[in-house]
């Protein structure tokens, strides 16, 4: 009897311990500049991006340096199906998150309630790569499309 009841316990334990798992976005990402394919103007020579997650809201911290050198920072919070009011920039006020998947997440960029660009991003099944395909505004303040790929870090 011990002994079934150890291995239930131990079944429980582990079926527990994957449906708690860390979402694959937290993290740190470092840009892959060779696999990114950006808008002509805004190519980058360097990037990262900062998951984390507390209570269901999300925040991304983010930092890329464009061939020019410069460095652009962005912060984002965001929560699943909810707008959520960003700091003010030209690119956009408000974002609306939709989680498709476990790996998935769709966003809508808007500006004085217009959605003036769209994010699709997606973990890789092996939890490796994020691929972030944006259309529309982009953080250079351009308006394009591009796709930044990331490798975990």
């Amino acid at each position: 009897m011990k002994k079934i009841v150890s291995l239930l316990m131990l079944a429980t334990m582990l079926v527990a311990g994957t449906a708690f798992a860390a979402d694959p976005i937290v993290g740190t990402w470092k840009l892959n500049v060779a696999k990114s394919k950006f808008s002509s103007s805004d190519s980058m020579t360097a990037g990262s991006r900062v998951y984390t997650e507390a209570n269901g809201v999300y925040t991304l911290e983010q930092k890329l340096t464009g061939k020019d050198g410069k460095e652009m920072s962005s912060h984002a919070e965001y929560s699943d199906g909810k707008d959520t009011k960003q700091s003010l920039s030209s690119r956009a006020d408000t974002t609306h998150a939709k989680k498709i998947d476990a790996n998935t997440w769709d966003f809508e960029l808007k500006k004085d309630c217009k959605v003036v660009g769209h994010v699709h991003r997606v973990v890789s099944a092996d939890g490796k790569t994020l691929t972030v395909h944006n259309t529309g505004e982009l953080l250079t303040g351009h308006t394009g499309d591009e796709t930044l790929v990331f490798d975990k870090q």
